[in-house]
């Protein structure tokens, strides 16, 4: 069976460097399209597009889809006034993920979100954040560790059998949970650690920690196993 083909989302920055160069870029750290590899996939990847439009046709030629980690959510997109400790926002990025997000949802394309990414899945289907919290992110650019513990009779159940230890690094989380959405598993101070979407027509999973940064391929091979379906 050809390895199916997994979309990734990307950082757009104004300035990144290598060699003797200093441009603007689109970028991901390279641990996403490891992960997808690992677990038996091909990685595209997928920079914000001017028009967000174009995100139906990108999805249409994917077989699965990662929105990854990375700034915050603008807190306009769920009627919040900013919290001092809130990220600035990155309009680019919030258009063109929450598009690529509603095709998948609207088309079946297997969906998983990684940190920002259920966030913005939960924003995506009416939910709220938490601007911030503590505990659950290393000093800036290190991943802390915690346990996470899948909800019984989950899907991520299935994946995760019990609980684990995981990377994590946000300082904001899921409030009010969007519609049709359902706790896959909690931290032990009681913040929701993933997300699904039981009545989705298709995979809709979204988890909190960054799979990507640990050796765990779970909860990827679990993206590929119903891209492949």
């Amino acid at each position: 069976m050809p390895r199916p083909l997994i979309g990734v989302s990307t950082y757009l920055v104004e300035s990144a460097r290598w060699d003797a160069w200093r441009q603007p870029a689109a970028l991901l750290p390279a641990a996403y399209h490891l992960m997808v590899q690992r677990a038996g996939g091909l990685a595209a990847l997928l920079p914000p597009d001017a028009e967000p439009a174009a995100a139906r046709g990108a999805v249409a030629r994917l077989d699965g889809l990662v929105i990854a980690g990375g700034p915050d959510v603008d807190p306009a997109r769920y009627g919040a006034p900013r919290d001092p400790r809130t990220g600035p926002p990155a309009p680019e990025r919030d258009a063109w993920e929450l598009a690529l997000i509603e095709a998948a949802l609207a088309s079946g394309v297997p969906l998983l979100g990684v940190c920002r990414g259920m966030q913005l899945l939960n924003v995506a289907l009416g939910g709220t954040l938490h601007q911030h919290l503590d505990g659950h992110a290393g000093p800036p650019g290190t991943f802390a560790e915690h346990e996470v513990r899948p909800v019984p009779r989950t899907l991520l159940a299935t994946v995760l059998p019990g609980p684990a230890r995981v990377p994590t690094y946000h300082h904001q989380a899921v409030d009010a949970l969007g519609r049709g959405l359902v706790p896959a598993a909690v931290a032990a101070d009681g913040t929701v650690e993933a997300v699904e979407l039981p009545g989705a027509d298709g995979f809709v999973l979204a988890v909190q920690w960054h799979p990507e940064a640990g050796g765990d391929l779970s909860v990827m091979r679990a993206l590929i196993a119903a891209a492949c379906r």
